[in-house]
Formats: C-alpha cells, sequence, structure tokens
C-alpha cells in the first residue's frame, strides 16, 4: 500500500515525530511506501512530491518543524484544486493520506473524504490545543513551557523597574495557551479570547499588584478583547481559509493600562517563538502514539477519522466531528483561576 503524508497549516513542534513514526510502523509492520506531499495541501494540489522512507526520518524525532514543510493552502479556492489532487493521487499510486493539522487542514481532509471519498486519516496538531474530539493536541505542551519560562524570566525585570509588563501569546479562538501558562507562571491577570475583558477591571488589578509592592504580568491571548471593543490587529489582510492575522492587543493594552494608571508598561510578543525549537518530551511520546495509530487505522481502511487522546488511550472519531466545532475554555474553568488576579 502506498500512503502520502502532509503537514498544513502552522508548523509546531512534534509535526516530525509524527512523520517518523507513521513512516517507522507503517514499512516495517505493514510493508507500506510512502510519499511526502510539500507544503501541506500545496504540494497536494500541485504534485510537488519527496521520497519518505525510513532513511528520511532517522534523527528527526527532536527536530521543530516539518521536513515536509508546511503551507496554508486551502485546495477549495484553486482552480480545479480537487481535481488536481485526485490526479496526482493516481499519478504517485497513491491509496490513503495522512493529514497532519489543525481545524483548517483537517477541516479539508473532511471534506474531502465526505464529499469526493478521498481516503483520509487526520492527526490533531496544533499549539492552540482547540480540537474538539481529543483532550490534547501536539505543539501544545510545548508552547506552554516556552511560555511559562519567559513569563518567570520578565517576573525578575518587571519587578527590578517596578512596570506592568504584558505578555502577548497565540491563541485566536480559545485561550489555553495564556490560561496554562499565565497560571504556571504567576501572572497576575490572564486574558482569553472567550471571555471579554473590562479594562477598568485590568487596572484595578494592576494598580492592586502595585499596592502589595510587586510588579504586575498580563498575559493576554492574541484573539482577546475588551467588552466595549472588537479585535485589536495590525493588518487587515487574510490568509487563504480567511484568517486575519493577528498580533497587536498587547501593545494596545500595555498603552491603555499606562494611560490610565500612570504606571509604566512594556510589551513582550511571544508570537512564532512559541511555535518553534525542540519539542518537550510529552509532545514528542504525544505526537508519536498518534503517529502509529494513524497508520493502523489507514491499514484498517479506517477512513475519515483523526486519532484522539482521551485520557491515557488513544482513541479515533469522525473528521468531520472534530472539525465541527472548536474546543474552548469553559467559563468555570477561568473562575477557577481568578483568584490569582489582582
Amino acid at each position: 500500500m502506498k500512503v502520502g503524508v502532509l503537514t498544513g497549516g502552522g508548523d509546531c513542534p512534534g509535526l516530525n515525530a509524527v512523520i517518523r513514526a507513521v513512516v517507522r510502523k507503517g514499512v516495517q509492520e505493514y510493508g507500506c511506501e510512502f510519499v511526502g506531499f510539500k507544503d501541506g495541501w500545496r504540494g497536494a494540489v500541485e504534485g510537488d512530491t519527496v521520497p519518505l522512507g525510513i532513511p528520511a526520518v532517522r534523527g528527526i524525532l527532536p527536530r521543530g518543524g516539518t521536513i515536509l514543510g508546511s503551507s496554508r493552502t486551502n485546495p477549495f479556492n484553486q482552480e480545479n484544486g480537487v481535481r488536481r489532487i485526485k490526479e496526482n493521487l493516481a499519478k504517485y499510486e497513491v491509496e490513503a493520506l495522512v493529514a497532519i493539522g489543525g481545524e483548517d487542514t483537517l477541516g479539508v481532509a473532511a471534506r474531502l473524504y465526505e464529499e469526493y471519498g478521498i481516503p483520509c486519516v487526520g492527526v490533531p496538531k496544533t499549539i492552540d490545543n482547540d480540537l474538539s474530539g481529543t483532550d490534547y493536541t501536539f505543539g501544545f505542551d510545548t508552547a506552554v513551557g516556552i511560555a511559562t519560562e519567559a513569563i518567570d524570566r520578565l517576573h525578575t525585570t518587571a519587578e527590578s523597574h517596578m512596570r506592568v509588563l504584558v505578555v502577548e501569546v497565540m491563541g485566536r479562538h480559545a485561550g489555553w495557551i495564556a490560561l496554562h501558562s499565565g497560571l504556571a507562571g504567576g501572572a497576575n491577570v490572564i486574558l482569553i479570547p472567550e471571555q471579554r475583558f473590562d479594562l477598568d477591571k485590568v487596572c484595578a488589578w494592576v494598580t492592586s499588584r502595585f499596592k502589595a509592592s510587586y510588579a504586575p504580568i498580563v498575559v493576554v491571548a492574541e484573539g482577546a478583547m475588551p467588552t466595549d471593543g472588537e479585535l485589536v490587529l495590525k493588518d487587515a489582510t487574510t490568509d487563504s481559509f480567511g484568517h486575519v492575522r493577528l498580533s497587536g492587543v498587547g501593545e494596545w493594552l500595555a498603552k491603555e493600562i499606562e494611560s490610565r494608571t500612570g504606571k509604566e508598561a512594556r510589551t513582550t510578543v511571544l508570537g512564532h517563538i512559541q511555535r518553534g525549537g525542540t519539542p518537550s518530551a510529552f509532545d514528542r511520546w504525544l505526537a508519536t502514539r498518534f503517529g502509529l495509530h494513524a497508520i493502523d487505522a489507514v491499514r484498517e481502511g479506517d477512513f475519515g477519522k483523526m486519532v484522539a487522546l482521551k485520557g491515557t488511550d488513544i482513541v479515533r472519531v469522525p473528521i468531520l466531528e472534530a472539525t465541527s466545532k472548536l474546543k474552548t475554555v469553559d467559563p468555570a474553568l477561568y473562575e477557577e483561576v481568578g483568584v490569582f488576579f489582582g
């Protein structure tokens, strides 16, 4: 059996671990052949491939990024995109696809399977941890670790100058990174997309922290919004899936806090630092298990499914179900950590 593999959307730590696991088990136990499509769905549309065998995946377990490359290409926005994918699968004699990605990449896989019968198996990847159907996505643990370390470091410089430090982390629709890293890093304010924030209350928390002779750390997800405003954007352009490029709320928030409290405020935008570098041990473990179970699903012909973590078990859920809605932070969970604000 010949299997195609692609990685789409934003890169993240653990992608190579999935590729390695799929190929190693597929070759060694099932006698499969593999072809890698370069740069996500772009490679599938354009027929841009690389050979993918055991020699190609040696030594890639601890490497960040993806050896296959990635992009935010949407084949449904390409001229004859689906037809070209079908032609390329036939050309390279590919009988199944393993698509590794988040809501957009797997959303494409779901449509290709449901509407066109293209045999796909999905693997959930996103540092935002916002895919429903799985307890965790790989890449998230690494991103939280990086953000937490940054917050730890910022505490000392904030207290040296007694200034407010605003830390902007990723999180378009879900505040999982902000919540986990903010709590782990001892932030005094955590702002997430699921809960609009009251700027006056944020300033009150900041002022309260100074009264206790400590410098406040404010962690804000890039998609967080004030109660009386909208998304703060530097760039209103959109990608092929219609998403605007986020960033800017951190700088805006720091200026508002400074003008309202009279306290100096600075911003640190972690941005792509959260997505780069070597994956954590947990993400290597999770990504490897996902890869092993994904090739099992291919072997069994169980297409249209996504491998997922439930407790400590890897299960399969319909890709369509996993991408039909986002997994967001429960208001009760956010309220639970509110005792540390201010």
